[in-house]
């Protein structure tokens, strides 16, 4: 007995377009396979049929980003979150774990040590472009990611996990390392010994003087959050990692500040807080947002207040909040 064909006007299921589409990427017609997956998908989001959206979805995305085609590839990625929203679907590991495929399937591409001639100098360019594309595909669908987490379920920061990812790919992707931007991600993540080992990675290839700043900042937003077990996890980590790799660990004013700040935030000492803010003032100096750190610390460690930025303007203060400034 034949297999009934759906009615005309009626959705077949999507493992039928998911084995349809692969044929169309393959065969390189990756626009053609775009405007499909994007039309039929939103067929199935009009059903109210979220999963079989959900695996035409990752399934283009993860074949079009394996054929190359990076922008395709996030277009559908972020469709995919988007349906992920639209279903109403909660944060748990199974969708954790597709998203985790979608971002495993964006491209890794190195970017050339040497430089010769003038053609070499066309490929750097074009190899610095397309490693843009990458970073900025890749960061829009994850940040999507975490923004559907948090409104389904994850920690208010968003999932740790994806916040890990983004970490990673925007540390070893972006042609132009920005280690605050890292950071930030990796502190909301729940991997500080990958953290330390990106940040030993980060040692190797600074500029002298960068290294303690990097340390320095990762403890301190650590800490920012409340957050005194992974700061120490950490410094300790990055210690046995610079060990067994016979490299030198950064000694500085800076890193000696740190080393003490670890040990006072045990323990009920806000006058030896202060008096170490103080003493060290000129090692902070060297970073400006270090100080608004060590403002939140304080407020998360000793309950001090965070000074009101319009406190000492008298008047102009006053004015300023009548008008609605504040």
């Amino acid at each position: 007995m034949s297999r009934e064909r759906p009615k005309r006007g009626t959705l077949p299921p999507a493992q039928e377009n998911i084995e349809k589409l692969e044929k169309v990427v393959e065969e390189g017609n990756y626009y053609g396979a775009q405007q499909m997956y994007k039309s039929i998908s939103a067929r199935y989001v009009s059903a109210q049929r979220y999963s079989e959206a959900l695996d035409l979805l990752q399934s283009g995305a993860c074949n079009q980003l394996k054929h190359g085609q990076v922008t395709c590839g996030a277009e559908l990625a972020a469709l995919f979150v988007d349906t992920l929203v639209k279903g109403r679907f909660p944060y748990d590991d199974e969708i954790l774990a597709r998203v985790r495929k979608i971002y495993k399937e964006f491209p890794r591409i190195p970017v050339p040590q040497q430089l010769g001639d003038l053609d070499d100098m066309q490929q750097l360019s074009e190899t610095l472009g397309a490693a843009k594309t990458c970073v900025e595909g890749c960061s829009s669908f994850l940040k999507a990611a975490l923004k559907w987490s948090v409104e389904f379920g994850s920690p208010r920061v968003g999932a740790p996990e994806i916040h890990v990812m983004l970490a990673n790919y925007i540390y070893f992707e972006s042609p132009e390392v920005d280690m605050v931007r890292v950071s930030h991600h990796f502190v909301r993540g729940n991997n500080p010994k990958e953290f330390a080992s990106t940040l030993v990675n980060f040692m190797g290839k600074c500029y002298p003087g960068e290294d303690d700043l990097a340390i320095a900042r990762a403890i301190l937003m650590y800490l920012s959050l409340g957050n005194l077990r992974d700061a120490n996890n950490l410094m300790d980590e990055i210690k046995k990692q610079v060990e067994s790799k016979q490299l030198d660990f950064p000694q500085s004013d800076l890193i000696q500040f740190i080393n003490f700040l670890l040990q006072t935030l045990l323990r009920d000492a806000l006058p030896l807080f202060n008096m170490l803010r103080a003493k060290y003032k000129s090692s902070l100096d060297r970073e400006p947002t270090f100080h608004e750190l060590l403002d939140e610390i304080a407020e998360k460690f000793y309950g001090v207040r965070r000074r009101n930025p319009l406190q000492g303007m008298g008047m102009f203060g006053e004015i300023f909040k009548m008008m609605g400034g504040e």
